[in-house]
């Protein structure tokens, strides 16, 4: 008589990568919504070419301020969905019970959340860099800023919809709680671009981009955690 085995229980790689594909499926099926943040970064950055004029050397010097400000709200448009739709369905609470923990649970949802909004911001940046006639060495150190701070902006982003979770009228309030957050990350990535521009390197700025970086990807997903308990009681 044979005897079933008992299921494997897949290990936290697995989890991690399970719940990573989930996420990005999820993603790919409500393309309007991934596809809303990208065009919204690209039409922000192109409205200003179309309104200062031809002024070349006036493109030059506001584009990475453009570039960034637009990448920074299109990341703000996409992140009341991050839990929202978890939080509805009951399947953050179940996440919740899992004995790997809530906050490692946040990391592929983070990872999910960049894939689909900030990389392809950072792919579309050339493109939309030609608007503004940047040279390719600052269009290269463009693309580098926006690959370190991107994800910097999803982990703290999260943290704004997870604290904000369920909360009538919450999009405005996350708006008004994130935007000062995101100035650190604003400032030195498109410091970064300028410095370059002025041959003044660019080292101190793309290190203090990975510090934030850092932090954001390790405190980010403890704070998430926290807040999402909150929203769940």
């Amino acid at each position: 008589m044979k005897t079933e085995k008992p299921p494997v229980m897949p290990g936290l790689m697995g989890v991690f990568v399970a719940l990573l594909k989930r996420d990005l499926l999820l993603g790919l099926r409500a393309r309007t919504e991934v596809l809303t943040g990208v065009f919204f970064m690209v039409i922000v950055a192109s409205l200003f070419p179309l309104a200062i004029g031809a002024d070349l050397n006036l493109l030059r010097v506001i584009a990475p301020g453009v570039l960034w400000i637009g990448a920074l709200l299109s990341t703000l448009l996409t992140l009341p969905r991050l839990f929202e739709g978890d939080h509805k369905d009951g399947t953050l609470e179940q996440l919740a019970l899992t004995p790997s923990g809530l906050h490692f649970l946040v990391y592929p949802k983070l990872l999910a959340h960049w894939m689909l909004s900030g990389l392809p911001l950072v792919l579309l940046s050339p493109l939309v860099a030609l608007q503004f006639d940047l040279p390719s060495e600052l269009v290269w150190t463009l693309m580098i800023t926006l690959l370190i701070g991107t994800p910097s902006l999803s982990a703290i982003g999260a943290i704004g919809a997870a604290l904000t979770l369920g909360v009538r009228g919450g999009g405005v309030l996350l708006s008004l709680l994130l935007l000062p957050l995101f100035i650190p990350v604003l400032v030195f990535g498109a410091g970064a671009v300028e410095a370059q521009a002025a041959q003044l390197g660019v080292e101190a700025h793309l290190s203090i981009l990975a510090a934030l970086l850092l932090v954001s990807w390790t405190l980010g997903p403890w704070a998430c955690a926290g807040a999402l308990k909150v929203a769940l009681e």
